[in-house]
């Protein structure tokens, strides 16, 4: 088991056929893992959604601090 405060990894995924890569810290990536498998889609499609969401923000953030703070206003 890897410690909560493990620093990022790079994980690579797919945006509408664009491959890209996201530095996340594992305990995020699991908890993405475990947010897609609950809303049975695949992790590249959910990743997709959050990038779409973030880009109508007024000053849109990173894709990675996107999916950090969509994944802690799932709790």
């Amino acid at each position: 088991m890897i410690t909560p405060y493990h620093p990022p990894i790079k994980y690579s995924v797919q945006i509408d056929k664009h491959k890209t890569s996201i530095s996340l810290e594992p305990v995020f990536w699991d908890m993405l893992v475990k947010e897609a498998d609950r809303l049975a889609l695949p992790i590249n499609a959910l990743v997709a959604q959050i990038d779409a969401e973030r880009i109508q923000a007024d000053t849109p953030p990173g894709l990675a601090s996107a999916i950090r703070v969509w994944l802690v206003s799932q709790a």
